[in-house]
């Protein structure tokens, strides 16, 4: 590892200012300090992305790597309807990656980080014998009791999404099989979904300003596995009008079996998934329209019945059973 010592390299990373005025001390010190909002909820959550299991360097620059590691968490303030204001890196680095590398890495990080004007305020930098580990820590803010959650979800709702589902998975299908010299523009298009994911952050923001129950979760496992959540934390069911699902012109390209797999069990999208009253989905739609963002009705909450999920598909309704990544069985479906 050609990397200098810890603290040269921290004076590398560290902000040459800080954007939000609320930060007393960012890095530098023992700790960083900031002012909470007496009138605010403090939001917070913790990614952790390991190499060759959540990236690899055969699919994605050390920049998108950084940017990615920072989205993912960004993503997890919006599905709460907060505002991200901070976040902390800790992060393992094995001999195999170069100083520059690394750069590019916090480079990313610091690209998304503007665009959402958020500041990094400290972290812990190690060496690993191991592959390269990245732990992301966002806080955020909210207003007082106005979260989010899962849970909220009640029969008679509308499923909602924003944004087109499954190019993400998509884009990874093209990375892994495909030559880079033969990409179309659809192709590229798709790549971009994955690589550089963008968090709905506008969109949960216009959500917890309603003042409305909405029940929503953010689209990192696939839509099966979110709404699944959402159907076992509310204690409903979910039925999906699969005619309904917001393809993009990129995806239609496909076979309709392959869209349907990457929507429903790709993931990595960070698009958001919510329900909501019939009345209120209507106040959403027009919100969403005037900020130029896709919302798109996909299916109703029923009272719990025998499966969480369903898909409602040419007169039938069918199980949409919950499959993802699980982490400690070695990436079961």
């Amino acid at each position: 590892m050609d990397l200098p010592d810890e603290f040269s390299f921290i004076n590398k990373i560290k902000p040459a200012k800080l954007k939000q005025s609320s930060c007393i001390i960012g890095i530098g010190d023992d700790a960083a300090v900031y002012r909470a909002n007496s009138n605010k909820d403090q939001v917070v959550c913790v990614d952790t992305m390991c190499e060759e299991v959540h990236f690899s360097r055969k699919t994605m620059t050390p920049f998108d790597i950084g940017w990615k590691a920072v989205a993912v968490n960004i993503s997890d303030i919006a599905a709460m309807g907060g505002k991200p204001l901070y976040y902390l890196v800790a992060i393992a680095v094995p001999n195999s990656w170069k100083e520059e590398e690394l750069l590019n890495v916090y480079e990313g990080m610091a690209a998304i980080a503007d665009k959402y004007n958020i500041d990094l305020i400290g972290g812990d930098t190690v060496s690993t014998k191991g592959s390269l580990v990245i732990a992301v820590t966002v806080i955020g803010e909210l207003p007082t009791g106005k979260a989010l959650l899962r849970s909220s979800a009640m029969p008679g709702d509308i499923v909602f999404t924003t944004g087109t589902l499954g190019n993400s998975a998509a884009g990874l299908e093209i990375l892994l099989h495909q030559e880079e010299n033969t990409y179309k523009s659809f192709e590229k298009e798709l790549i971009v979904f994955h690589q550089r994911p963008v968090p709905q952050v506008e969109a949960g923001l216009i959500l917890s300003s309603l003042n409305e129950r909405v029940s929503l979760n953010d689209i990192s496992d696939g839509l099966a596995s979110e709404c699944n959540e959402i159907a076992e934390a509310s204690n409903v069911s979910i039925e999906i009008d699969e005619h309904a699902l917001p393809i993009s012109n990129a995806l239609k390209n496909y076979s309709l079996d392959d869209q349907l797999n990457w929507v429903y069990y790709g993931g990595e999208e960070y698009q958001l998934v919510g329900t909501t009253s019939k009345q209120h989905y209507l106040q959403i739609e027009e919100k969403m329209k005037q900020a130029n963002i896709q919302v798109t009705k996909i299916g109703t909450v029923k009272e719990k019945g025998e499966f969480p999920v369903m898909i409602r598909k040419d007169g039938r309704s069918l199980e949409l059973k919950k499959l993802g990544y699980n982490h400690f069985r070695e990436g079961e479906k």
